[in-house]
């Protein structure tokens, strides 16, 4: 995996909120226009099921295939392993970031713009 990261200054529950808040992903995600659960509720849990929709309406389903509560969940999308996102405290806030498959390396920059916007995010929750 390749790692992008950014250290923020919110609290690691802030970032945590933020990332598993389906809701939110419109908002910090740059290629999602929406996303739902299969359950019907808004916050991802352990191995939760759902449909995310891309930037031009197609709509791909998902699966959370690993998750460790308030720390880091990754995805499969479309069966294929995707993105792992993750908060940990660091020095003066939160350590925020993604992993993104080393085939996907390119995708880190789309990560990137997602860590500014989950950074202005976060700090509301505070």
């Amino acid at each position: 995996m390749v790692i992008v990261d950014r250290v923020v200054a919110s609290p690691p529950d802030a970032v945590w909120a933020v990332l598993t808040d389906l809701e939110a992903w419109p908002r910090w995600g740059p290629s999602i226009s929406r996303a739902a659960l299969d359950s019907g509720g808004r916050y991802l849990v352990a191995g939760a099921t759902g449909t995310v929709w891309a930037i031009g309406g197609v709509g791909v389903p998902f699966t959370v295939t690993d998750f460790d509560a308030g720390r880091r969940w990754a995805w499969s999308v479309g069966g294929v392993p995707a993105t792992a996102h993750g908060a940990e405290r660091a020095p003066g806030g939160c350590r925020v970031w993604f992993g993104v498959p080393w085939w996907a390396a390119p995708y880190t920059a789309v990560c990137a713009i997602a860590l500014r916007r989950i950074d202005s995010l976060a700090a509301t929750r505070r």
